[in-house]
């Protein structure tokens, strides 16, 4: 019989990482708290005839490698690429669109700045010159700085070698892209407010901090990386929302052999000799196995689900200021008809995600007004018209539209409860100001606050990402110097969530890295479909 293992929560990487360790003949069982897998990823019905992706609502950082290796496509996961990327209505009844067309892009940027549009294929290709590099270090394991052994030399070689082969200029871009505001960095390339509010945006997206902040580069970077059926740097959408993508994670995970446990979440871990000996479900079912994989935020594993004297002080003080601050409120509106907007854009316009956010001035503002007040009376807000790609959402000739909003306090807590009204007030009315008439179109809502968020998918402090994408929480140091590697303090005990490097977005890497350092590189590599 073979080695035994319990993942601590079904959202998809921990799907992802049970698949490859089934694969390599362990006994896998995934308990997940809700009654549906999939955690932040999942479709539900949010009012009658009306479905869609609850939380995550779009798809581009999930990797190819993963979807080969879990047969994806093979289990009906189907994806589509938007027509147009991105959508800028302005205040003054103007916009800015961009698609995957090199010229349409040029005349649109052009219409704000002639040398914009002259600089966006040098921006485009200083980022095509490093996102592979980027990539590369987020398909890997982190060496190990602290106390490392040989392997963590050669990952550090390996790691240098592929900084050594940049050109010098895209080096010093590196350095710019971990350590400036993303305002300073697309200073250095642009003039015209529109387009650095469409670049920029990417910098704050589950980001509660201004893209005026130090580091917020990188956070744009982040949201570069990926791709849609092989078109690099598109975004897209997953036909039947994001819970198409986690289905098909759990139906390869079921013909492996992987047991699902549903409405089982996991109370404490019980240790014994520096090791998980029982897992507790808030059921109180006593379960245990050889390997525990907690797909859960890293402040929730060691505060929350370890006992204090399971935790060595200097951990437990680390992981009590580990950064978990999303700023999110997440929306779902069932439509009567499209929404009508005053800058009068194409039908495949309105298929982009329509960025309501018309400077990256406003963002700050947005930002420093929820740090006063709790909440942006004028919030930045992205909407998706999803049923517009997949009319199965909505009933014929209805809409379903996704809302991410922010900024939103999530030091609030469950003081949300008493303001969620008002933000739903702000959020509206800010829809509205582009889009006059959209209230009057709404006949049913769903919405999440930071807290909700917490309380309904674990999203700590409402952290889509499980901790905050900043320097000293990235790499090796993700979520802590000597963690890096998906171990953790107890010889049985890994970690495989958005709180492990790379981060977060649904990428599926965080899982398949840690199953990588769970199964060794070797083996690892002999399960991967070529």
């Amino acid at each position: 019989m073979g080695k035994s293992a319990i993942i601590v929560g079904g959202g998809h990487n921990g799907l992802v990482c049970a698949c490859y360790l089934a694969r390599a003949g362990w006994q896998v069982t995934v308990l997940e708290r809700r009654s549906i897998v999939g955690g932040a990823a999942v479709t539900e019905t949010f009012h009658p005839g009306f479905k869609n992706s609850t939380a995550s609502y779009t798809v581009s950082l999930l990797d190819p490698q993963v979807i080969k290796d879990l047969h994806l496509r093979e289990h009906g996961l189907k994806m589509v690429t938007r027509p147009c990327n991105n959508l800028l209505p302005l205040p003054n009844g103007d916009f800015l669109a961009l698609n995957a067309d090199a010229n349409f892009n040029r005349e649109q940027i052009s219409k704000f700045s002639s040398h914009d549009a002259a600089q966006l294929a040098n921006y485009n290709n200083d980022i095509g010159a490093i996102a592979p590099i980027v990539k590369s270090l987020m398909a890997s394991i982190p060496p190990k700085v602290i106390n490392g052994g040989l392997n963590d030399i050669f990952a550090s070689i390996a790691v240098a070698r592929k900084f050594i082969q940049l050109e010098a200029r895209h080096k010093r871009l590196i350095m710019k892209l971990f350590t400036v505001s993303a305002a300073e960095f697309l200073d250095y390339y642009f003039e015209s407010d529109p387009l650095k509010a469409v670049f920029g945006f990417d910098a704050i997206v589950g980001h509660f901090d201004s893209p005026y902040s130090p580091g917020s580069a990188y956070v744009l970077l982040h949201h570069l990386l990926g791709e849609v059926n092989g078109e690099v740097g598109a975004w897209g959408h997953a036909i039947g929302g994001m819970g198409a993508i986690t289905t098909a994670m759990a139906e390869e995970a079921t013909s492996l052999g992987v047991k699902i446990q549903l409405e089982s979440g996991v109370a404490s871990l019980k240790t014994k000799a520096n090791r998980v000996t029982e897992l507790i479900t808030q059921n109180d079912m006593t379960l245990s196995a050889d390997l525990i994989v907690a797909n859960v935020n890293p402040r929730m594993l060691f505060l929350d689900l370890l006992s204090a004297d399971s935790v060595p002080a200097d951990i437990r003080e680390h992981f009590e200021g580990y950064k978990c601050q999303s700023g999110t409120f997440r929306m779902n509106v069932a439509l009567d008809e499209l929404p009508q907007f005053t800058c009068k854009p194409t039908q495949a316009m309105l298929a982009a995600g329509i960025i309501m956010a018309p400077t990256l001035d406003y963002m700050d503002r947005a930002y420093r007004d929820a740090k006063q007040t709790g909440w942006s009376k004028q919030p930045i807000v992205e909407m998706l018209i999803p049923s517009l790609l997949d009319p199965n959402l909505a009933p014929q000739g209805k809409h379903v539209a996704s809302l991410f909003c922010q900024q939103f306090d999530p030091k609030l807590r469950s003081e949300w409860d008493t303001h969620r009204q008002s933000a739903i007030d702000a959020i509206l009315n800010t829809v509205e100001s582009f889009a006059p008439g959209f209230k009057s179109l709404i006949v049913g809502q769903q919405a999440h606050s930071p807290w909700d968020l917490e309380q309904k998918f674990g999203l700590v402090g409402g952290d889509i990402f499980h901790g905050r994408l900043s320097l000293e929480q990235l790499f090796s140091a993700r979520p802590m110097l000597g963690m890096g590697q998906y171990r953790t303090h107890l010889d049985n005990l890994y970690m495989c969530g958005a709180g492990t490097h790379p981060g977060g977005g649904v990428s599926g890497l965080p899982g398949q890295n840690a199953a990588r350092a769970i199964i060794g590189g070797r083996a690892f590599a002999k399960l991967q479909v070529s």
